[in-house]
């Protein structure tokens, strides 16, 4: 068994103490999959380096036991713990492009750890990475093994990474956010090679997550973290069928689907405290929708009920009514009310947006000198409209051209590639204008990018940033008319007024996501393109951009061309659905038929690599 006895991890940051774990206590067994879940800021992955004694240099364990076999790797000293560390506990990280050392074949880097943890030497280890090659589902391995990690795709090198630390025959494998940046067919294959693996050699599998679908389908047990605590731990079945914390229920509630569809999601307000300040009562009391005046002043415990499930909130505390509490934990907050739908719903047949035979090519460039030898076609002759006030999904996986589209739509590759084919905004074919014709058309579309702190100037303030496209694109509008359009914008996102003044770092990752949406509406679009505007946001911050896009789209009839590979996301926004594969469209419709009733194999292959929840009553 490894098991983690009321672990406390500190680290000096400017801020002062960050208290990352306080007083963690949790078990994993043999043959188990334990998953720890919460929001990003919780200590989930501060959890996995203290486990292995991979902390930051400011970070230490300030207390507590960590026992592998009943031995304690905290007094170990670190010549021994090497052995522990990929020959008892190995770990698959969240980055494999990272985690993988660019100049060693990757054949080499799994010979390594075969070499360290086991009796295996020379020839003999090599024959083993070839096996283990076979075994994770690498094609030509004889040939792959000496390639390196820059010519593997994102899948492959996850394998390849699941491969050296399975190479070191660990008895635990901690797998840190696994599949975040995978797409859902390979997302399901390295689940199901993780489930088959961890059958076959009675592996110990802690799944560090914040996918909760990833969870119900993979884990035995489940434990949620809260601001660097565990609120609750019970077994998976449990917890998605009749969640106890308020937190669990309220990040279950969060999750779209198509049974939400036309309401708003239960998004949880607020952020993650920092983990700088003293805490006095309840960590989550501040976004808690049944917090009660004793939930700031008392600190909770772990409170253990039937079975072997533990709670941590006051309201399951000894001597409180069991019914009168589920009661209350079960009350759904007013936020999950019906959303006001737009009338540019029903609005005319004539499409915003008309793609027709778009081709976007790009050269291939040789040699010292970079001249062309050919051409790429990253966009194969693709068509579909956007209807005003709607929203068309794009989906597929990585490499399909989804955001090469979306780029070359508003406009973005003009000196990067060549194109074919129209596309109309309003009768307007956007790669036929140039000089104002340009510039009048930019006002109507605009882009939100995938990632908002790459796409944010961090030298600029918030004003400054969504200024810029009025300064170019309303050049008209007076600095009073600016200053009031942006105050009104904030309010509009979610802002306080005061963020105008602030710089992006200052911010969290949703609310820079709203900053970059405020940035595209600033100019009162028409059309906006959504670049994965939710992959890499937790469940709840998920929760309440999704509610804001739904909102505007109420409020000023925008249509939104939304590019994802979150079909739970498509299920709730989207009216229309173009599945694309290999720069190609292979199926559209209305999201109800292509979703319930695909018909091309390529999209049913997609729906059913989905991860579901297996029971939802929250």
């Amino acid at each position: 068994m490894l098991d983690i006895k009321d672990i406390k991890v500190e680290l000096d940051a400017e801020a002062g103490l960050v208290r990352a774990i306080d007083g963690m206590r949790l078990s994993l067994q043999r043959g188990e999959t334990f998953a720890l879940v919460g929001e990003s800021g919780c200590g989930k992955s501060m959890t996995a380096l203290a486990l292995m004694r991979l902390l930051p240099e400011n970070g230490r364990i300030a207390s507590g036991d960590i026992l592998v076999d009943r031995q304690d790797v905290l007094a170990l000293p670190e010549s021994q713990m090497r052995a522990i560390r990929g020959g008892k506990i190995g770990m698959i990280f969240q980055e494999p492009s990272t985690s993988l050392n660019p100049v060693m074949k990757i054949g080499d880097q799994i010979v390594e750890a075969i070499e360290s943890h086991t009796a295996l030497r020379g020839e003999a280890a090599r024959a083993k990475a070839l096996d283990w090659l076979r075994k994770v589902g690498i094609p030509e391995p004889e040939r792959r093994i000496d390639d390196y990690p820059f010519r593997m795709s994102g899948g492959q090198k996850q394998r390849v990474m699941i491969a050296m630390t399975l190479a070191g025959e660990p008895d635990y494998i901690i797998a840190d956010e696994p599949t975040t940046a995978l797409d859902v067919t390979i997302q399901a294959q390295v689940l199901d090679l993780l489930k088959q693996l961890q059958a076959e050699h009675g592996l110990g599998l802690l799944l560090i997550t914040h996918d909760l679908a990833v969870v119900s389908g993979m884990a035995h047990r489940v434990a949620l973290m809260y601001a660097g605590q565990i609120v609750e731990v019970a077994t998976a079945a449990e917890f998605f069928s009749a969640p106890k914390h308020p937190y669990a229920k309220a990040l279950l509630r969060a999750l779209p689907d198509a049974n939400r569809r036309g309401q708003a999601l239960a998004a949880i307000p607020g952020t993650v405290p920092p983990l700088t300040q003293h805490f006095v009562g309840c960590r989550f009391e501040p976004r808690c929708y049944c917090a009660e005046p004793a939930c700031r002043t008392t600190a909770p415990d772990l409170y253990a009920l039937p079975g072997t499930r533990t709670v941590r909130c006051l309201r399951y505390a000894p001597g409180h009514d069991p019914a009168a509490t589920e009661a209350v934990i079960n009350i759904v907050p007013a936020d999950a009310a019906p959303m006001a739908q737009t009338a540019a719903r029903a609005a005319t047949s004539q499409p915003l947006l008309d793609v027709q035979g778009l081709r976007v090519r790009f050269p291939i460039r040789k040699g010292l000198l970079q001249r062309v030898h050919g051409y790429f076609d990253a966009v194969d002759g693709i068509s579909f409209a956007v209807q005003p006030g709607q929203t068309l999904a794009l989906v597929g996986e990585s490499g399909c051209g989804k955001t090469t589209t979306g780029k070359a739509i508003v406009q973005l590759l003009r000196h990067q590639a060549t194109f074919e084919g129209q596309a109309l905004l309003e009768g307007r074919n956007l790669f036929d204008l140039d000089g104002e014709a340009l510039k009048k058309a930019r006002q109507d579309i605009q882009i939100i990018f995938q990632d908002p702190f790459a796409s944010l100037n961090p030298r600029m303030r918030v004003y400054e940033v969504l200024e810029e496209g009025l300064l170019a694109l309303q050049p008209e509008l007076d600095t009073a008319a600016r200053r009031q359009r942006l105050e009104q914008l904030a309010d509009q996102v979610g802002l306080r007024r005061d963020a105008l003044d602030r710089y992006p770092h200052e911010f969290s990752g949703g609310q820079r996501q709203r900053i970059a949406i405020a940035r595209a509406l600033a100019v009162r679009p028409k059309l906006i393109v959504c670049d994965e505007p939710t992959s890499a946001l937790d469940v709840s911050v998920q929760a309440q951009i999704l509610n804001l896009l739904r909102g505007l789209q109420s409020e000023l009839g925008v249509s939104y061309l939304f590019i994802t590979h979150n079909i739970g996301v498509v299920e709730y926004i989207a009216d229309r659905v173009a599945v694309m594969r290999s720069g190609r469209i292979v199926e559209q419709g209305p999201s109800d038929d292509v979703l319930s009733r695909p018909q091309d194999a390529y999209t049913r292959k997609l729906i059913a690599s989905v991860p579901r929840l297996t029971s939802v009553t929250a």
